[in-house]
């Protein structure tokens, strides 16, 4: 047997990046999934697609729904949908702070919310929500996006807190910079987006970006069941730059 066979996850933001990775992911290791984006992809024999946005408590009840509707409940939740922006404090204004809040850290709440009495009803529960290393190091240009990823891994303990009662485990990932469509977006704004590449590649002890797969491994790791004494743990995937202080080359 798969380690998620006959388990129905939910993946926010499962439309691309490290959202379909884990989509994928789950899928192989036996999981039935919902993927919930604002372009969600397409159906498989595995795979719900469901036009959602975390900003929208409506639409969000009404995609647990349909994936509890078609596979008879939600065992997992991946909290994964997020947005970035670059710059200090001096840069972004105050609509810009809050359009980041509310989908990366409130839309957490949301999509955890209405999956809640889905998972109340799961033997199995686990909710995984995407951090990042910025949520633990100070990196350059990435304040606002690192108060957002910072709120998510206290949140992770808080909600862990709460629900263990409930036999709802709850975990983050925290990857370092992954090599997503997400990412080279923000590389092709920058003047040089072959020597930022190479800079943020050289961030990372291992000299190279994560994987989207890489990360959703981890995922998979901890929503599965056989990790059921694992709760209130954030699990870097950063290519050793949460425990590594190498000497400058």
């Amino acid at each position: 047997m798969s380690e998620l066979d006959g388990l129905v996850a939910v993946v926010t933001g499962g439309g691309s990046g490290i959202g379909a990775a884990c989509v994928r992911a789950f899928v192989a290791a036996g999981a039935r999934v919902g993927a919930l984006d604002v372009n969600p992809g397409d159906r498989t024999e595995s795979v719900l697609p469901v036009t959602a946005d975390v900003t929208d408590n409506a639409a969000l009840e009404a995609a647990m729904a349909a994936v509890a509707a078609a596979y008879g409940g939600i065992d997992i939740l991946v909290n994964n949908a997020g947005i970035s922006s670059v710059g200090t404090v001096a840069d972004n204004d105050d609509a810009e702070w809050h359009r980041n809040l509310d989908v990366n850290v409130v839309g957490v709440a949301r999509a955890t919310k209405a999956a809640l009495p889905y998972l109340r009803r799961s033997g199995h529960a686990a909710i995984v929500n995407t951090s990042s290393i910025a949520a633990t190091a100070g990196l350059p240009q990435r304040v606002l996006y690192s108060a957002t990823k910072g709120a998510v891994h206290a949140m992770t303990l808080a909600m862990a807190a709460d629900f263990v009662a409930d036999g709802i485990r709850v975990n983050c990932v925290e990857p370092g910079t992954v090599d997503t469509p997400w990412v080279a977006r923000l590389l092709d704004r920058t003047a040089d987006p072959a020597g930022e590449r190479a800079r943020l590649e050289a961030r990372q002890p291992i000299g190279r970006l994560v994987t989207a797969d890489e990360v959703a491994r981890a995922v998979c790791y901890l929503a599965a069941p056989a990790s059921g004494s694992t709760t209130a743990t954030a699990l870097p995937v950063d290519g050793g730059m949460y425990g590594m202080r190498l000497p400058r080359a």
